[in-house]
């Protein structure tokens, strides 16, 4: 492996820990989603991080496979935005620990 794809991998472990300790520790849900899509990012950097060190017919897997995340974490975001927009029109609060009591 070589180094360039070294410091690749190193950058997208700091930016998944830095969304993880996002979405766990904040109690707004905007700051909750933004973490989590901050991790789905750092995941699509490793997915291209490793296809660099691949030849060129593998590498073309490690490239659109994060094509095919970034649609699936477009569609949570706007889901997930929709879903907190109304909860918001309801209980006026962005704070995760007032939906703990949601009932289906």
């Amino acid at each position: 492996m070589e180094l360039q794809a070294i410091y690749i991998q190193f950058l997208a472990l700091a930016l998944f820990s830095i969304g993880l300790v996002v979405a766990i520790s904040r109690r707004n849900i905007f700051f909750v989603l933004m973490g989590v899509e901050l991790a789905l990012n750092a995941v699509n950097l490793s997915f291209v991080g490793f296809s660099k060190t691949l030849p060129d017919t593998l590498s073309v897997t490690g490239q659109i496979v994060p094509l095919f995340t970034i649609a699936i974490a477009a569609a949570e975001a706007c889901v997930g935005l929709a879903m907190v927009i109304l909860i918001f029109r309801n209980r006026e609060s962005m704070d995760a620990n007032t939906y703990s009591n949601m009932k289906g």
